[in-house]
């Protein structure tokens, strides 16, 4: 801004008035003041004043904006705060740590409000009652860090932003939002999501980035080296968190981007307790970025796949509103070109939080069918230790406390990368040997081939990975539209040309569920009309009963698993996210008209195919399906090949 009285930090403190600071390179720290406006929906961020002037708006989005999609939540009533910055102003990094107040901040009764082994039942009844019986991949189950502080707010604000500014290294945002009766103040490690126009996008189109983390390492006493961070990125179970978590940020980018996104990386976010794999996600899209966060409401490295039922699984094991833990900070700045605003959105995470005189530091660990409930307990302490140590409430490893020292007047010299050693960027860059290469490499334009000009259906069980198929389906040349499993009529399930019927969570077996009814009704109604069907996950089990297949429940769960399968004489690699299994005698290869592709020891039915129908038991459209498009595009072309031809 111009022809104004820049702002300094000492005028923020003695005015008392709504402010941000904001550190997101290693140089500026950004001070933002305004008029604090609380509202209701997305759509209702104040982007433009009554002229339709655009203007500059920081949210604090609280998690239960869920509800705006039609998930379940604790309700709190935490209000969606946007901060509508009247100044906008920068001072270095120097100049900050230097005028910030440095004196400690008292804790009283500080600790957990879980204890140890109370997190760790938690733990085991998630993996044995929601993973176990198909109701997701993945799930974070938080706890909260709580204890009392009487020092004036602001002034532990301002104390608690400089400890995590000198000694938070990595972080994408390190800031501070005070507004009346409520402050925020973290180090997130993740970008949620961004939203920018000009190049390299085209006129009318952002680029869209998402930035999905996991696998947690941390750090040996005396801080992180090559021998020790090797036996992380070996980890099958750290891996495997990482991919079921970009499937899922993909889903996403299929619904908000033209050409579905595309992965870049794995790459090393280290910070200064942990280090953790990360993968960016890129895409182009003509949605308003208020669109465009709704639609990625909100990261599964903090909720858990597939979504929606994620959030049904925390409001069951979570006893309390989860405020804006796990939400999003989202900066809104008027774009450069002239047309709208950019969108820069990090995960509300590694953040306390102080209301009332109570200091809160919510953390969560993701958990797996490889989880081991104390691993987690301690995931949950590495996490918060990098918030607790800089505010106090925990001892900092005396190695990481001499590195951190900052003078305030040396120069930022730029820190060694453990990315940087040879070894550990060949090993980061073998994960992707596992991964598809339609979601690694340019989606081009949709080849001109022998399904282009028809059209699917697709029906959403409340697993997005639907949005995946669509793309793809679209790249095989397709029409498609996806509608959800309570929306779909008789009517359109039998005009449509191919009826794509999707994958879900939860057991097909179950007589009472609504879900599974319907989609009972829509593959039984479509399989038996004689028209072109494929079911997928989910659908594939519902189909398979329907043909007298006996169903039955996995040993171990396949969440995130990559599996080798004969798919009718094709070996195919492809991920599979199932708990239930349509199941066969062993060397078992037809039910009535069906052909079946099943295990030959175990009868595992992978896929079946009959008159007008196809059906696969993993997922294609995953990252972890190499075989994916080739794979969809048979099955596809079978049910679509007239019965008499």
């Amino acid at each position: 801004m111009t022809g104004h009285t820049p702002l300094t930090l000492a005028a923020l403190t003695a005015g008392r008035i709504p402010f941000a600071l904001i550190a997101r390179d290693d140089t500026t720290v950004e001070l933002l003041t305004g008029d604090v406006v609380d509202v209701d929906l997305l759509a209702d961020i104040p982007l433009t004043d009554a002229a339709g002037e655009r203007r500059e708006v920081l949210a604090l989005v609280p998690f239960r904006q869920v509800r705006e999609r039609g998930f379940e939540c604790h309700d709190d009533g935490a209000p969606l705060r946007c901060l509508v910055v009247t100044q906008h102003d920068s001072i270095s990094r120097a100049d900050a740590l230097a005028q910030l107040p440095t004196a400690p901040v008292p804790l009283a009764d500080a600790g957990f409000d879980i204890a140890d082994e109370d997190y760790a039942e938690i733990v085991r009844r998630v993996i044995a009652e929601e993973i176990g019986r198909g109701e997701g991949a993945n799930f974070v189950i938080r706890r909260d860090f709580t204890a009392r502080v009487d020092t004036d707010a602001v002034t532990a604000a301002l104390t608690w932003f400089r400890a995590l500014l000198a000694q938070e290294k990595g972080a994408y945002w390190t800031f501070a939002v005070v507004t009346p009766g409520h402050i925020a103040v973290g180090a997130s490690p993740e970008a949620h999501v961004s939203a920018r126009t000009g190049a390299p996008a085209e006129p009318g189109y952002s680029t869209v980035t998402m930035n999905p983390i996991s696998g947690t390492f941390r750090h040996p006493a005396g801080g992180a080296t090559a021998e020790t961070l090797t036996e992380f990125l070996e980890s099958t179970k750290e891996t495997e968190e990482l991919f079921m978590v970009v499937d899922e940020e993909l889903k996403m980018m299929s619904a908000v981007c033209s050409d579905g996104g595309r992965i870049t990386g794995p790459h090393l976010k280290e910070m200064s307790r942990l280090t953790h794999t990360e993968y960016m996600l890129r895409g182009r899209s003509t949605l308003d970025p208020r669109d465009i966060l709704r639609e990625t409401m909100f990261a599964p490295t903090v909720t858990g796949s597939p979504m929606q039922n994620a959030c049904t699984v925390i409001a069951r094991h979570e006893t309390r509103p989860r405020g804006y833990y796990s939400g999003v900070a989202a900066l809104f700045t008027p774009s450069s070109d002239g047309t709208g605003h950019d969108l820069d959105a990090p995960i509300l995470i590694r953040t306390a939080y102080l209301v009332d005189g109570m200091l809160r530091v919510p953390v969560g660990a993701t958990l797996v069918r490889h989880s081991d409930p104390y691993g987690e307990v301690a995931e949950t302490h590495g996490k918060a230790a990098g918030v607790l140590g800089a505010i106090g409430a925990v001892a900092r490893d005396a190695a990481a406390e001499a590195a951190d020292e900052v003078d305030p007047d040396a120069p930022v010299v730029p820190r060694t990368r453990l990315a940087d050693d040879p070894e550990i960027a060949a090993l980061l860059q073998s994960r992707n040997a596992r991964l598809a290469a339609f979601w690694l490499n340019p989606q081009d334009a949709a080849p001109d081939g022998a399904l282009t000009g028809r059209s699917a259906l697709v029906v959403d069980a409340e697993d997005r990975f639907t949005t995946m198929l669509a793309h793809q389906l679209r790249h095989l040349g397709l029409e498609v539209a996806i509608v959800p499993w309570d929306e779909v009529t008789d009517e359109r399930v039998d005009a449509a040309e191919l009826v794509v019927s999707g994958p879900g969570p939860g057991d097909p077996r179950d007589p009472e569920n609504a879900r599974m009814i319907r989609m009972r009704e829509v593959v039984v109604r479509r399989r038996d009309s004689g028209r072109p069907l494929l079911a997928v996950c989910l659908s594939h089990q519902i189909l398979a009963d329907s043909l007298g297949i006996d169903l039955a429940p996995l040993a171990a769960p396949h969440q995130g698993l990559q599996k080798t399968v004969d798919v009718f004489g094709t070996a195919a690699s492809v991920g599979f996210y199932n708990t239930f299994t349509a199941r066969v005698a062993p060397g078992a290869t037809s039910i009535g008209a069906a052909q079946l592709a099943a295990d030959p020891e175990s009868g595992d039915v992978y896929a079946l195919r009959g008159p007008g129908f196809a059906s696969i038991q993993g997922h294609l459209e995953s990252i972890l399906s190499r075989d994916g498009m080739a794979t969809l595009e048979r099955l596809v072309t079978h049910a679509l090949t007239p019965v008499d031809a």
